[in-house]
């Protein structure tokens, strides 16, 4: 038997990277493959799978390149205690390149995560497709593509680019939930020669499709980090959020925080005048669980904030205006980035927390052409086919369409609240008199005394919360300092809805 364990042990160790490759790897400043999963799951935990696998083509390559594991490695181990699959692609074999049998191989572990209903996570570190393997290549990727469609809204799925993701690469990390760059990392169709070639433009791989490039213009990644440790350490944070799967709630953490808190900072916080920018995350960080929140594509569409958060204990997806930048005005990348959090809070039972502050949609030709209108109607569709808990905060202005678009009651909301100083109509005063009255104004003996006598009717008879509260569309008026613990009670009487929608294969959301 000691002959046969020798054996196997020998070839376990052929799977292993060479001292070389080891310094190879931090040279770039990156981990290792294996490096990657001791800090990503807790210690101890990982167990390996499809170790001794070879690709079909190894007589062809004569043994020199690829080796056993083919350049991936695939397992499950714990994550603060909950189950999680991986396959983590190791550059060091072929640079990571995908051939058949290494596709194979992520196809099969995130078979046995959506079998057993526990989260996948892709680290990516890959020179792409395996050039001597033809049309095999190609097809392992989109069995990898047929596979995330499949488990997509089911189990979470997180990419991390942790090094080169080129050409059809890209497309599995796009259909996956999140996706995590770090500052060394790239992704992109074609790369500079190619641009070069085809376009005549010179453009490094930063410049094309760099960390910073698609967390700040494209929002292709969700989270952009330093480092592989940091990047890791945040992929652990955002998995404290969710849940295994689609079948089970968000995990509650016990409560430190005092549920009954106030918070009177709220009203110096916010200005009452609505044409004063602030920043909704502090507003954010004073109502949630010891003010910590995670926020989603930060560098992206950054009038739209969202994020997770807990309230009491209970995860919440916090979807917010920006008043800071573009006045919190909605356009097209706003829209998709709450479209996409929306569905995906839906998708894992997550509830809804909006906090409204918006004078509405980004008017202009750029957003005309661009298609505002089918993009602003994936965040209808998005909270009207949501299912979970629905509150919503008016902070301060909700007017036209943004009112309608964001968690209102035609949209399904469950319990909206207003401030006092809030204003809730069609347009501001100044708009609506000015287009209203606009003849009475030109002939009267001091224009702008009567425009401002007019403004302030105008806002006494429509523009306040209490119009909307006595048509029920709102279902208080409360103080600011009230705004944590009436989301808390709100949220914890939510918690047990069940909501159905007309029976159907599938909606059509506007794409």
């Amino acid at each position: 038997m000691e002959e046969y364990i020798d054996r196997l042990q020998g070839k376990r160790k052929q799977a292993g990277s060479t001292a070389k490759e080891i310094d190879i790897q931090h040279a770039k400043g990156r981990l290792t493959a294996r490096e990657r999963i001791e800090v990503l799951f807790d210690p101890g935990t990982f167990t390996e799978i499809d170790t001794l696998v070879l690709p079909r083509y190894e007589s062809y390559l004569g043994g020199k390149s690829s080796r056993l594991g083919d350049g991936v490695i695939t397992g499950f181990g714990l994550i603060d205690g909950r189950h999680v699959f991986v396959g983590a692609q190791d550059a060091a074999v072929m640079g990571g390149s995908l051939g058949e049998m290494h596709a194979n191989k992520i196809v099969k572990v995130m078979g046995m995560a959506l079998e057993y209903g526990a989260p996948f996570i892709a680290l990516n570190d890959s020179g792409g497709a395996r050039i001597q393997e033809g049309v095999d290549s190609l097809g392992g990727y989109a069995r990898i593509f047929d596979a995330n469609c499949e488990a997509s809204g089911v189990i979470p799925q997180i990419s991390v680019i942790m090094g080169p993701c080129a050409g059809g690469a890209v497309y599995s990390p796009a259909l996956t939930d999140f996706t995590f760059m770090t500052e060394n990392s790239y992704m992109f169709i074609t790369g500079p020669d190619v641009v070069k070639a085809v376009m005549q433009e010179d453009v490094t791989q930063e410049e094309l499709g760099g960390g910073l490039v698609h967390s700040s213009e494209s929002g292709v990644s969700h989270f952009l980090l330093k480092d592989d440790r940091a990047c890791l350490a945040r992929v652990r944070e955002l998995l404290s959020y969710l849940p295994s799967n689609n079948q089970n709630d968000p995990p509650y953490v016990k409560p430190i925080d005092d549920p009954a808190r106030r918070c009177p900072e709220l009203e110096e916080l916010v200005p009452v005048d609505p044409q004063k920018p602030y920043d909704v995350r502090n507003v954010i960080t004073s109502v949630v669980d010891d003010g910590r929140f995670l926020e989603v594509r930060e560098l992206w569409a950054q009038n739209m904030v969202v994020g997770f958060a807990r309230l009491n204990g209970w995860v919440v997806g916090l979807v917010a205006n920006q008043p800071k930048v573009l006045a919190g005005c909605i356009d097209i990348s706003a829209s998709i980035k709450a479209a996409h959090f929306i569905r995906i809070c839906d998708a894992y039972n997550i509830p809804i927390v909006t906090l409204q502050d918006v004078p509405g949609f980004l008017p202009g030709k750029s957003q005309e052409y661009g298609g505002i209108i089918r993009n602003g109607a994936r965040m209808i569709y998005a909270y009207s086919e949501a299912t979970v808990p629905k509150l919503m905060i008016i902070l301060r202005k909700s007017y036209g369409g943004a009112y309608c678009v964001m968690s209102s009651k035609g949209l399904r909301g469950d319990l909206l609240y207003a401030w006092p100083n809030s204003e809730i109509a069609v347009m501001g005063a100044s708009g609506a008199v000015n287009i209203l009255f606009r003849s009475e104004i030109k002939n009267a003996v001091n224009p702008s005394e009567r425009r401002d006598e007019l403004i302030r009717e105008y806002e006494e008879k429509f523009n306040n919360p209490y119009v909307a509260a006595s048509r029920g569309l709102i279902d208080d008026v409360i103080e600011p300092r009230d705004t944590r613990r009436v989301l808390i009670r709100a949220l914890e009487l939510t918690l047990s809805k069940r909501e159905k929608h007309v029976p159907r294969k599938h909606g059509i959301s506007p794409m």
